[in-house]
């Protein structure tokens, strides 16, 4: 166990969620058991486990339609990506991106402030090893520019890692000899990374590309067990000892009329410990990490 003084950061992000309208292209608005992905504009929402929530602005200054790159650069550096390329930039971060990260990366950041040990707690298939993918999300790069080591399969059967789908569903259909994971045993592998770790990173992007697809039934399949998992990593982490955010880079899901992002405000919810020191200071996708940096540091 961790002491009172050594405290963690959870951060779990979800692509492509926003704060939306309560209408019927929204799915959040018409499916139960979505707490506690789904908020709406201009209405107030209790928040499970005391959470607060922070409408955040995904659009940082620059027009046009938040973007995947940009918007996940900024969340994991602190620098407005969007506004030193002057545009949201989708996909894949390009060169100058990549050099923002190198440099600003939060567990580049973390790793000189002498903050570890810090993981990015997704698993990472054979595939990604062999292939040497020519595009790396910027998560990816955020790892390398700290030579932090990547969880792999064994980490996952180790109950030391979650997949990006955390059910492990996906890669039974690729015929890897994993597990099922439910929600809940999910949860608890989250939930003690946080036990061992001064930060810890998972992400979740099934959400945007539910969005871009405009597919309600998947939307219907994935979603209340995402809501679940985040759920049962609240009930099982410790809130004393733990914060916990949850944000996103842009809206998507929210609005299922359209195969774009949109330009909604993302929910960046924060629970447990100094909670509200750590709400009070996020704005835009720029505050996350100067607000986990000062929340690990003092």
């Amino acid at each position: 166990m961790k002491s009172d003084e050594q405290f963690s950061v959870l951060l779990f992000f979800i692509d492509g969620l926003g704060i939306g309208e309560r209408a019927g292209n929204n799915p959040l608005a018409n499916l139960e058991n979505v707490a506690p992905l789904a908020h709406f504009v201009n209405e107030a929402s209790e928040i499970i486990f005391d959470g607060i929530l922070v409408p955040t602005d995904p659009r940082l200054g620059v027009e046009g339609r938040p973007q995947s790159a940009s918007g996940q650069t900024t969340i994991l550096t602190g620098i407005n990506a969007p506004q030193i390329l002057g545009v949201h930039k989708q996909g894949f971060p390009n060169q100058t991106l990549r050099d923002v990260i190198a440099e600003h990366s939060i567990f580049l950041q973390l790793k000189r402030k002498n903050i570890e040990p810090n993981v990015f707690a997704n698993a990472y298939t054979p595939r990604f090893f062999v292939e040497k993918p020519r595009w790396k999300s910027a998560t990816t790069c955020a790892v390398e520019a700290a030579d932090l080591p990547f969880r792999r399969l064994p980490d996952l059967l180790g109950r030391c890692a979650v997949f990006h789908d955390f059910s492990n569903a996906s890669l039974i259909e690729q015929n890897l000899d994993v597990p099922l994971f439910s929600p809940s045993e999910a949860g608890a592998i989250l939930a003690d990374l946080t036990e061992t770790n001064r930060f810890t990173l998972y992400e979740y992007f099934i959400t945007d590309k539910i969005g871009h697809a405009q597919n309600f039934e998947w939307a219907k399949t994935y979603l209340p067990p995402l809501a679940a998992f985040v759920s049962e990593i609240l009930r099982l982490v410790d809130l004393e000892t733990t914060t916990v955010i949850l944000t996103s880079d842009h809206g998507n899901i929210e609005d299922l009329s359209i195969r774009t992002h949109t330009l909604n405000d993302v929910p960046t919810i924060v629970w447990g410990r100094r909670k509200a020191e750590a709400a009070g200071r996020i704005k835009d996708l720029s505050d996350i990490t100067p607000t986990i940096l000062d929340l690990l540091s003092t």
